[in-house]
């Protein structure tokens, strides 16, 4: 079974090989989050050509160099064979490493997940099935809309101002706990008057 956990991309170099629409998912999915990436395949997709100022592209065929470098490394070719033998390098040397057609050989995976500024939901089948993922994001999409941005950063203010306002840590924990419970209205006429 997998563990979840939220990583620190910052000093973090990531390499995908493979210039397709797996591949091109998986870019986009890094750059939601500030990440700029290397990719290496022959070919690309044409909607590469609409970010290919925020990662590095290199038209090349796969070598062990463009990896070594690399923390994390994402195996999206459309040849088994080559993905399988990068996933066995990358955990004989320590990589984390996501095999898009054998989860046997990735020692993570990324789950589905929904951003809204900090607030981050992601839903994970273990692979078992993705459409499920899918469907409860979907769903996830529709109770938290683009509202919970605001409302998340107004509960950041807040509870910076409850820390430093009240000493006692169970009366700061009883207001901060009953926020939540409140309206983006409400909260942000509290966050005016405290």
């Amino acid at each position: 079974m997998l563990y979840p956990i939220n990583l620190e991309l910052d000093d973090m170099r990531i390499t995908i090989i493979g210039g397709g629409n797996v591949s091109y998912r998986k870019c986009k999915n890094f750059l939601d989050f500030g990440k700029s990436v290397r990719v290496v395949s022959p070919e690309f997709i044409d909607e590469f050509e609409n970010i290919k100022n925020d990662i590095e592209l290199i038209y090349d065929t796969y070598k062990q160099d463009y990896i070594k470098d690399s923390f994390i490394v994402i195996a999206a070719t459309n040849n088994k064979e080559l993905n399988k033998n990068i996933g066995i390098y990358c955990k004989s040397v320590g990589k984390l490493v996501n095999v898009v057609d054998n989860i046997t050989l990735s020692n993570y995976t990324v789950p589905s997940y929904l951003k809204r500024g900090d607030l981050l939901l992601s839903v994970s089948t273990n692979g078992k099935s993705p459409s499920l993922s899918s469907k409860i994001k979907k769903e996830l999409e529709e109770k938290y809309d683009d509202s919970y941005e605001e409302y998340l950063n107004i509960l950041g203010e807040i509870r910076k101002k409850v820390i430093k306002k009240y000493k006692d840590i169970s009366q700061r924990k009883s207001i901060l706990n009953n926020l939540v419970n409140l309206s983006l209205d409400e909260i942000r006429i509290i966050n005016n008057e405290i």
